[in-house]
């Protein structure tokens, strides 16, 4: 997406790149990326969007423009729910990280290679 300047209206955002602003955030699909300052304003500043949408941002300065995309795919998540997992726990026997639902988890993975 070629731009002029560092702010993009909802309306040029969303034709440009399908990304819609919610009040939840960029929203894309079933996709949506949290937004700071959710002032229903009519502009958006593309750094926020660059960030949190893992989308790269270059300038050519020689022509005074901007450059924003494509997306980098890594930081909207599809949904937040981790996948049905069962592990073997201490002593070797199977533990589904299923029967934590509703609490908060913190997974810690190791592998020697």
């Amino acid at each position: 997406m070629i731009l002029e300047g560092l702010e993009v209206t909802h309306a040029e955002l969303e034709a440009r790149t399908g990304w819609v602003i919610r009040p939840e955030g960029a929203c894309k699909a079933d996709r949506c990326v949290p937004l700071p300052g959710g002032d229903g304003g009519a502009r958006i500043d593309v750094r926020v969007l660059a960030e949190r949408l893992g989308m790269a941002l270059v300038r050519d300065e020689a022509h005074g423009l901007w450059a924003l995309g494509p997306e980098s795919g890594g930081h909207a998540l599809l949904s937040a729910e981790l996948p049905d997992l069962t592990l073997p726990d201490r002593d070797g026997k199977p533990f589904s990280v299923r029967s934590l639902r509703g609490t908060k988890v913190l997974l810690v993975a190791w592998a020697s290679w």
